[in-house]
């Protein structure tokens, strides 16, 4: 995967956080000079939620024009939006609420609802605001100790039933139904950015990174923008374990 993506590898968490959050809004300010709008997913877990506070704060806050900003999700957990494992919920108190964002800016997939018309419902808002193949200017995503990314979970070949954009799936390991936007979805955008953190993410840093192509094993494997970017955006202690180095 190296020769298709960029490297990039920060001294702490504290460090990838501001990083994340200087591509949040210089992703933002290109979008919205060259297309007049900035339409990006989200991820959930702990290594987006300080980014998402920073952006939250001043001066970040004020960086981007939010009625311009145009809020989807990678994916989602099958509970309601508050939760405590909505990452909608974590978005929302994170940075949302602080940001000044038009609500009907604001997509959240209903995980409230049944699996199958929540993943068709959202891929009808796709299609609708973004096109029969939409083109995020920034997808989020994360690395899951497994190899999983978004909620795209090992023992499945990730791009099964690619075409319906988004779709539902049951992580066993959780024993939960999620919702995910589905590789063609991921790969269409103009910017995929992973942001990956800790010691405890080495190895499958290493593995995902480095490793043979095995997708069924490593879904984050099937991440390959068709003709964006991709970037890996991680610290020091999970990069502990990476052959290739860069800054």
């Amino acid at each position: 995967m190296a020769s298709r993506s960029e490297l990039h590898v920060y001294r702490d968490s504290r460090a990838l956080a501001r990083a994340v959050a200087e591509l949040f809004v210089a992703t933002g300010r290109m979008a919205a000079a060259e297309r007049g709008a900035y339409h990006v997913a989200l991820s959930g877990g702990s290594t987006p939620r300080a980014a998402y506070e920073l952006l939250g704060q001043e001066p970040w806050r004020d960086e981007l024009s939010w009625s311009d900003v145009f809020i989807y999700f990678g994916d989602e957990r099958c509970v309601p939006p508050d939760d405590e494992q909505s990452n909608y919920r974590m978005a929302e108190r994170s940075f949302l609420d602080s940001v000044g964002i038009p609500r009907a800016n604001v997509h959240r997939i209903r995980g409230e609802i049944e699996p199958g018309h929540a993943a068709n419902e959202y891929a009808s808002l796709l299609r609708a605001d973004l096109g029969s193949t939409p083109h995020f200017d920034l997808m989020l995503l994360g690395l899951g100790p497994d190899g999983h990314t978004a909620s795209l979970f090992p023992g499945t070949p990730p791009d099964t039933g690619d075409d319906g954009l988004v779709r539902a799936v049951y992580a066993q390991s959780q024993m939960m139904w999620r919702i995910t936007l589905t590789p063609k979805v991921i790969n269409a955008a103009r910017t995929v950015a992973f942001a990956v953190e800790g010691a405890e993410k080495a190895q499958i840093l290493a593995a995902v990174y480095e490793g043979p192509v095995d997708p069924v094993k490593y879904p984050a494997q099937i991440v390959a923008p068709t003709s964006g970017r991709l970037m890996w955006l991680v610290d020091e202690v999970a990069a502990g374990m990476l052959k290739t180095r860069a800054r």
